[in-house]
């Protein structure tokens, strides 16, 4: 009787589905032991050669046209207009040019570009042009100055209160209601800016810009106005001021808030708050979960950090008590520089599958943005595709693209903090010494990245 009831079946198979029968243990052990052996290497090395892996070249000085106001006022009227077809145009977030953008081009692409190429943002802020033109270029404060001791605070703030927002609202992607978001931050930076001046919100408060600055440290290309050089993506690191203590945190937030976005969509964390992973009750039904969660997991990796670059140094200062002159202020600012990496590989890793899908869309909301049928950009009938998710040949060149990204941050990031605790303690064996506590957290952590990417979903 229960064949003779049977009808067609209204089933798909997802890019997750091809993954749980991939071979992941091997590949997650595979990326573990590139990491280690990463460690292995520098401990049986001489301290230079890892040294010498971040030398630059020279590049013949490149005179870059001063447009910045220009550039960077065309990307605040192209925000205002996506605002307006925020507030106007489709209810549909694939098919709202907002959403899209915000989503999917600059979150996903822009910043992953920041990293790869260069300082895009530098012409692209649609913040600093309407400064210049407001404050008249001098970017000084009209009310007051942003005081020292409040440091990158209001920056991770931000930073948090937008990961809590992408997280937990219900409908982050609605453009109604992200029009709005984007409109009230808009005017909330503006009058930041007008009050404490531009530059000092720029670099501190505005935490877009103090993540792409920080973002582009990673780029092997640095063009500027009197030397232009290039080198191993993240050579930059090493010349970077050491970040304060608001500023390291804000590094250990990107990360944080990255690893969360990931694990709250497994089985493993819908377990521990208590909900069916194959019944979701929706985003409206977990949002004070969601929000703790994000808070406890970015608290965690904060404390752990903390006490490990803090463990590092004592094994240190052990071995040679002169090396306690060096400031766990600094160790720890500038150590902290060496997490970017990793925030920039997983965010590649947790976010390709996404924008391999909603690129498309937002293609096609390029060229008909107004969803009335034109086609600006020809390209005829137009239909997103999802057919690389269900064959296992092309899951499985995505699934290694991602763990590639999360092994080749966290390497990148091993030799960085090893360079950078060669600067610190002068010698090699003290270097080692130090970083053995954050080595022994990198691996864990490739494993963790590793995890999370092959961890079955249910949210």
């Amino acid at each position: 009787m229960a064949i003779a009831l049977t009808g067609p079946a209204a089933a798909h198979v997802s890019q997750q589905g091809f993954v749980l029968l991939l071979p992941t243990d091997i590949y997650i052990a595979s990326g573990i032991w590139v990491v280690a052996l990463t460690v292995v290497a520098l401990a049986v090395t001489p301290g230079h050669v890892g040294e010498r892996l971040f030398s630059t070249l020279a590049l013949p000085k490149i005179r870059a046209p001063h447009w910045e106001t220009a550039t960077s006022l065309i990307a605040f009227c192209f925000l205002c207009w996506l605002v307006y077809i925020g507030l106007t145009g489709s209810r549909d977030p694939l098919a709202n040019p907002l959403p899209l953008f915000i989503w999917t081009v600059f979150w996903l692409m822009i910043v992953v570009l920041q990293a790869c190429v260069g300082d895009l943002w530098r012409w692209i802020n649609p913040w600093s042009g309407l400064a210049r033109l407001i404050l008249g270029g001098t970017g000084q404060p009209v009310v007051m100055r942003l005081p020292q001791r409040l440091g990158r605070w209001p920056a991770a703030a931000g930073l948090l209160a937008f990961s809590a927002f992408a997280l937990a609202d219900p409908a982050p992607d609605d453009p109604a209601r992200l029009a709005v978001i984007v409109a009230g931050y808009g005017l909330y930076t503006i009058v930041a800016m007008v009050v404490f001046g531009a530059e000092d919100w720029l670099s501190r408060g505005e935490f877009f810009t103090v993540l792409m600055r920080h973002f582009a440290t990673l780029s092997p290309l640095r063009l500027g106005r009197q030397a232009s050089r290039v080198g191993m993506p993240g050579w930059q690191l090493l010349d970077a001021r050491p970040l304060s203590l608001s500023g390291g945190i804000f590094v250990l937030l990107l990360l944080g808030t990255g690893s969360f976005d990931g694990l709250n969509e497994t089985f493993w964390w819908l377990a521990r708050i208590g909900v069916n992973p194959l019944e979701f009750p929706g985003r409206s039904a977990v949002i004070a979960e969601t929000v703790g969660g994000l808070i406890l997991t970015n608290v965690l990796l904060i404390v752990v950090f903390a006490a490990l670059v803090r463990l590092g140094h004592a094994l240190a200062s052990l071995a040679d008590p002169q090396t306690g002159g060096v400031p766990f202020g600094e160790v720890f600012g500038r150590l902290t520089l060496s997490i970017l990496p990793i925030a920039l590989g997983y965010h590649i890793a947790h976010y390709l599958t996404v924008f391999l899908v909603n690129g498309q869309y937002a293609l096609a909301a390029a060229s008909d943005p107004f969803t009335t049928g034109a086609d600006y950009l020809r390209l005829g009938t137009f239909y997103a595709t999802t057919g690389f998710f269900n064959s296992r040949d092309t899951v499985q060149v995505i699934f290694l693209t991602q763990a590639g990204a999360v092994v080749l941050g966290h390497v990148v990031a091993i030799l960085a903090a090893h360079a950078i605790a060669l600067r610190l303690y002068g010698r090699n064996r003290l270097a080692l010494i130090s970083q053995i506590p954050v080595a022994a957290f990198m691996i864990l952590y490739t494993f963790l990245g590793l995890w999370l990417l092959a961890a079955p979903k249910g949210a």
